[in-house]
């Protein structure tokens, strides 16, 4: 794996203020475990409120924290005062969602100025066992001159 400079020191503050915004990360229990430049992990614990008919995780929450983790992995390596947003992703769903958690592992595969490509794994953890259950491709983009602090669609419903 590369190793990436982020364009802004103050790189990790700003994952964490933006993650800790987002409320439907709150919402369903997701959080940070692992943040470096272009890597981010984000964890969901199992929760019934979270799965769908047959008890597995329900896909969006997968897709959910697939897409932040690959997102905050992008946004690591962004300039200071500007967000992101994903313009594009492709998930498949590999095998039902199952564990005690799920762990999303956001990685930059090429980053850029405007956009940058990353994938994001998804893996069923179970008495410290990883299950494979989701892969997908993503493309990010940088909104600059747009700061992620959270006024951005104030007002909107």
């Amino acid at each position: 794996m590369a190793a990436f400079e982020p364009r802004d020191g103050n790189w990790r503050a700003r994952v964490e203020d933006s993650f800790a915004r987002q409320a439907f990360m709150e919402h369903i229990g997701a959080r940070l475990t692992h943040l470096a430049p272009g890597e981010v992990d984000i964890e969901a614990t199992y929760d019934s409120t979270l799965t769908q008919q047959h008890g597995f995780f329900h896909a969006g929450v997968t897709t959910t924290i697939a897409d932040s983790a690959a997102g905050y992995a992008a946004y690591s390596l962004f300039e200071e005062g500007s967000s992101v947003l994903t313009t594009e992703l492709k998930i498949n769903l590999l095998a039902p969602a199952m564990g005690d958690r799920l762990v999303a592992r956001g990685r930059v595969i090429k980053p850029g100025r405007t956009l940058t490509i990353c994938r994001g794994d998804v893996y069923g953890i179970t008495d410290g066992r990883e299950r494979h259950v989701a892969t997908a491709l993503f493309t990010m983009m940088q909104m600059a001159g747009m700061s992620d602090d959270g006024r951005a669609g104030e007002g909107r419903r």
